[in-house]
């Protein structure tokens, strides 16, 4: 089996549970680290499916790897290869389909829930989710439209778009990829962003989420095990 490519543009936001999901069930992948200066593949077809991580960057911004990764989501999309985003990585999927990405009304950060919208696409991903709430991790000021044809799966009262699927692939504005040691790092590294913003109902402290975590993160991994199940079975054998 070909392996999925996993594409990651910021040393501290790697695959976590997707890796670790991946392992469980026997699938092969391949890192390829933007951050660390790593070249986009041409084309898709040494893959059996495309995952994009999230990133401190804007997809709006003029980084020399941004129209290449397009193009790569582009030729996968066309040879019907599955691709997966999270956050960043949702923003360039929809980026690449023709969507539009702009500042989310607030700044999201930390533990919220997503609500799933009453479809028939929504309950092929999200299971059992598809008549309650799933619990979603957050940290990111943009948002993305919905790509031409794309159906909505979450959405919540801070971002109309957490979640979207278009066939074979699926986008997520949100983060359900976080272990306990990202989570840790994260609040770490950008306490400074979360205090900036503190007084919006939609963030929490870095001590809120790191104390969610008992409590949040294995009803999360619930969620992620469905999506990521779903996804998988679109793969190349």
């Amino acid at each position: 089996m070909l392996p999925v490519a996993i594409f990651r543009h910021s040393p501290t936001e790697g695959p976590g549970y997707f890796a670790i999901f991946l392992e469980q069930h026997g699938i092969p992948w391949q890192l390829i680290a933007i951050d660390e200066g790593a070249s986009i593949p041409a084309t898709a077809d040494s893959f059996s499916g495309l995952c994009f991580m999230g990133g401190p960057m804007s997809v709006n911004d003029p980084l020399p790897w941004i129209d290449p990764v397009c193009a790569l989501i582009r030729d996968a999309v066309t040879k019907g290869i599955p691709v997966i985003g999270h956050c960043l990585g949702g923003q360039l999927l929809s980026k690449a389909l023709g969507g539009r990405i702009t500042a989310n009304p607030v700044k999201e950060i930390g533990w919220s829930e997503g609500y799933a919208e009453i479809t028939e696409v929504a309950r092929h991903w999200l299971g059992n989710f598809a008549s309650k709430s799933g619990t979603i991790f957050q940290w990111h000021g943009e948002t993305f439209s919905l790509p031409q044809g794309a159906s909505r799966l979450l959405a919540n009262a801070y971002c109309a778009n957490q979640m979207f699927a278009l066939g074979p692939h699926l986008g997520m504005q949100c983060h359900v990829e976080m272990t306990p040691e990202m989570i840790a790092k994260w609040c770490e590294q950008w306490a400074e962003e979360a205090a900036a913003v503190a007084d919006q109902t939609s963030v929490q402290t870095p001590d809120a989420m790191l104390g969610g975590i008992t409590a949040k993160l294995p009803l999360m991994r619930q969620l992620s095990d469905q999506l990521y199940s779903v996804w998988i079975q679109g793969l190349a054998r």
